[in-house]
């Protein structure tokens, strides 16, 4: 597939997340965008419509490719398979970004059985170990691709009990040593904080991107999460929540302006409901870079 034209690049820097109810009308109003941003799986056919769409959506965007089945953190190994087909979409998207979570979900069965697939995103644990296999894997994948990746950090509904690294200081050494980026999902940050009680969880989760490396994050996830008040769950199925702009807001002024989705996967909106969240998002980016020219013409 060529590369974007010239003529259709942009500096607007949020996208949203390009699910099949919005497919039609995505390429038929063709909305002022950063980027637009697919599960990679979902496009692992060799033809079909669906991949057919994402050719013509190519020619009027960047394309971000985000997968939910590597399981990078899997003792197990990678799926000789799943990469094979990742590595092909890949050469055919040419995407300017791509995408995986810091999760596992292979797992081999005692004796020599099979491989069992959790079909979830299960967290890592935190230690010295489960960094060098990470880096291995991610490694893997990044000689394959040609390319480096970006890692997200996950939702995680439990931890693992040694635990020895903070999640910052983990994924500032996975950067380092295997060259590749964080995807920060602003949004399981604060879910997390919710979720262990802390006393202020947009202090917490906006401590958690202060921990960062400068020049780490390629990219940003926003979205809504379910409280019900016992446990807090990343359904991506609302519009994003304050404390999540909030530490969002801080992330920008921390760390500048950077690619940002609005990630909706459930209980989908009307497609302006989602542009406007995106258009959010692309508001709080102007409001800093405005405020940083305004700075520098005082000096």
């Amino acid at each position: 597939m060529p590369a974007l034209p010239e003529s259709l690049s942009t500096a607007r820097m949020a996208g949203i997340g390009w699910r099949q109810p919005h497919y039609r009308e995505l390429l038929e109003r063709r909305p002022a965008l950063g980027f637009i941003e697919v599960h990679s799986e979902n496009f692992f056919a060799e033809g079909g419509a669906a991949l057919a769409l994402l050719g013509q959506a190519r020619a009027h965007y960047p394309v971000s490719l985000h997968g939910v089945g590597l399981a990078l953190g899997s003792a197990a190994g990678l799926d000789p398979w799943h990469l094979d087909q990742l590595a092909a979409l890949v050469e055919r998207v040419q995407p300017v970004r791509v995408s995986d979570h810091a999760s596992f979900a292979r797992v081999a069965m005692p004796g020599g059985g099979p491989v069992l697939h959790g079909s979830d995103l299960l967290p890592i644990a935190f230690t010295d170990a489960s960094l060098d296999l990470m880096v291995a894997h991610v490694q893997q994948v990044q000689d394959r691709l040609k390319r480096p990746l970006l890692i997200e950090n996950i939702c995680a509904y439990l931890r693992w009990e040694d635990d020895t690294l903070a999640e910052p200081e983990f994924f500032n050494a996975l950067a380092q040593r295997s060259g590749c980026g964080l995807l920060l999902d602003v949004n399981n940050l604060v879910v997390n904080s919710l979720n262990r009680g802390a006393p202020d969880a947009v202090a917490d989760a906006c401590a958690w991107v202060d921990a960062l490396d400068p020049g780490i994050v390629g990219e940003i996830h926003l979205a809504g999460y379910n409280d019900s008040g016992v446990l807090v769950i990343d359904d991506h199925g609302s519009p994003v929540h304050p404390p999540v702009w909030r530490v969002f807001r801080h992330t920008i002024e921390r760390l500048g302006p950077h690619p940002t989705l609005i990630e909706w996967d459930t209980e989908l909106p009307a497609f302006d409901v989602l542009l406007a969240e995106a258009q959010r998002a692309e508001d709080v980016m102007g409001e800093f870079a405005a405020s940083v020219g305004r700075a520098g013409l005082a000096r």
